[in-house]
């Protein structure tokens, strides 16, 4: 006979930030990643969980861990410049962590946008770099517009397509600060995969054109996803990847989305050979600072106070993060059960007290 049916632990745990970032720090360090390149990663991950996304947060610590140990990400790289002239450059990542890689490139655009009022820099041979905004608000934190894609493994099939060709390819734009910061941070899928799995784990549907079986059919089974579908209506969200695969794999002479390994398959002692895309403008180059900083506003503005068709305000891009932010900062970062476990596990492995984690009442799927 079959023992009991376990029920996933679908609550969410509450942890206080500055001792998940300790815990990430300490445990990167144990790796031999040196103490800037720590407090980078570390500030990335939580920065990101307090904004609510919590795919790309405190979630990949241990995957990078793993990536650590089985040297398919360098501790201790050599990021050079291949290749360079005036506002351009490429930058060979030498398989660092992808965050270490992608703010490198976020602040040599700057640097060169500083001078030439526009920069492109395509950083290679890297690693997965975790939420795309992380390094476009590294441009726009020093007033600049930063974009930020990324090449990543293949997981979406093409529109009307069967099987995951391109990666979820995300698109970061940010720009300004504060209550008028806009911070855009999109994949080309409907979703990532991290939400689909997240849905399979506490048995719960996933929405319609999220993704496709092994025949192509949409299916609403997470445990039968094969695929991730494009953003609708699906022939744009395909042609939006393949844009961000052109401006990343392409340009930097990299492999492709489906020549890629996946975090989980990758073979050890290798990096992954990402490819990163950083553009950034200096306003101060175009219509002047001041200016972008009054049409930005009234941008951002205008488009708060547009009539809601429902009962919720009209939000713009960072509006939901920056609320999520606010209330990790009172009341701590919500993490799902199996990260807040791994985090205590650190915590025990490296000789650090566990963080207290508050649950909350069971979700009802």
């Amino acid at each position: 006979m079959s023992g009991p049916e376990t029920t996933p632990d679908t609550r969410t745990y509450r942890v206080d930030a500055y001792a998940a970032r300790e815990i990430a720090v300490r445990a990167l360090s144990g790796h031999g990643v040196d103490d800037e390149a720590c407090a980078l990663v570390a500030d990335a991950l939580v920065e990101t969980s307090m904004r609510g996304v919590r795919t790309h947060g405190l979630r990949l610590l241990p995957g990078y861990l793993d990536d650590l140990a089985r040297r398919i990400a360098n501790p201790a790289p050599k990021i050079e410049v291949v290749r360079e002239s005036g506002p351009t450059a490429l930058l060979d990542a030498d398989a660092a962590l992808g965050v270490v890689a992608g703010t490198v490139g976020a602040r040599e655009a700057v640097r060169r946008a500083a001078q030439y009022g526009i920069a492109a820099v395509v950083v290679r041979n890297s690693n997965h770099f975790a939420a795309a905004s992380i390094h476009g608000r590294v441009m726009s934190r020093a007033g600049m517009v930063g974009w930020a894609m990324t090449s990543a493994s293949s997981r979406v099939a093409p529109f009307n397509g069967r099987d995951p060709l391109f990666g979820t390819n995300p698109v970061s734009v940010a720009a300004g600060a504060d209550e008028h910061e806009f911070a855009l941070d999109m994949a080309t899928s409907q979703v990532c995969l991290g939400t689909v799995r997240e849905r399979e784990r506490g048995g719960t549907p996933i929405e319609p054109g999220w993704a496709v079986d092994s025949r192509g059919r949409d299916t609403c089974d997470a445990s039968r996803a094969a695929a991730l579908s494009p953003l609708d209506p699906g022939h744009k969200g395909q042609g939006l990847g393949m844009v961000v695969t052109l401006m990343t794999a392409v340009l930097a002479d990299a492999p492709l989305d489906w020549e890629l390994d996946h975090m989980e398959r990758s073979e050890s002692g290798c990096g992954r050979r990402v490819a990163h895309f950083l553009l950034c403008l200096d306003p101060a180059f175009f219509g002047g600072r001041g200016a972008f900083d009054e049409r930005l506003r009234d941008l951002i503005d205008t488009t708060r106070a547009a009539r809601p068709a429902t009962g919720s305000a009209v939000l713009c891009p960072g509006d939901p993060e920056r609320s999520s932010e606010r209330e990790a900062a009172r009341s701590g970062i919500a993490l799902d059960a199996a990260t807040a476990r791994a985090l205590s596990e650190l915590a025990r492995r490296h000789g650090l007290p566990a963080p207290p984690l508050r649950p909350t009442p069971r979700s009802t799927p």
